[in-house]
């Protein structure tokens, strides 16, 4: 019995070995296609290649792409109502919040999951200049309109691209982060 199960597990492991190995580029491809989309997404249009690196920020570590002449694409991940909400959050060379991507969430379908479909709310990060916005919702003081009934995703929301912001000035008045 030791050996047929022995055999078993050998068989098995090869096969779930063989299956990784035919899988790993076409999913790393996919990655690589679904993340180059995103950047396309949230920069004004370029045609330099995302140059990618990391910097740590407030205890918070953060990928980022540059793309010279464009600007950077932040990842930035906060916590929202349903779990982790991670934006990427496109930051023209002047400064102003190009656009924002949602890359994943775990928000309430119908309610916080409007993050990613509610136009309003949505445009409202678009061409953002972040020196005369206040980057929270109303409720808060802000100059941000929520999401209604998702005030904690809003808030969330807001808070990403506010980090994403903050990760931005480190970038170009603080160094260059680490690669």
């Amino acid at each position: 019995m030791a050996l047929c199960l022995t055999a078993v597990c050998l068989v098995c492991s090869a096969v779930v070995g063989v299956a990784y190995a035919v899988t790993a580029d076409p999913i790393a491809a996919a990655a690589r296609a679904k993340t180059t989309a995103s950047i396309a997404r949230v920069l004004p249009e370029f045609t330099a290649e995302p140059e990618q690196g990391s910097v740590r920020v407030d205890g918070t570590d953060y990928t980022y792409y540059k793309v010279d002449g464009a600007g950077y694409a932040i990842v930035s991940p906060t916590s929202g109502f349903g779990g982790t909400l991670t934006l990427m959050v496109g930051i023209a060379s002047d400064g102003t919040v190009h656009n924002t991507a949602v890359l994943s969430h775990s928000e309430t379908p119908g309610l916080g999951a409007k993050c990613t479909t509610d136009g309003h709310f949505i445009s409202q990060f678009r061409g953002l200049d972040p020196s005369v916005t206040a980057l929270a919702v109303k409720k808060d003081g802000g100059d941000l309109d929520a999401i209604t009934a998702s005030t904690i995703t809003s808030r969330a929301y807001a808070l990403a691209v506010s980090n994403a912001v903050n990760v931005f000035k480190q970038l170009t008045q603080g160094g260059q982060g680490n690669e």
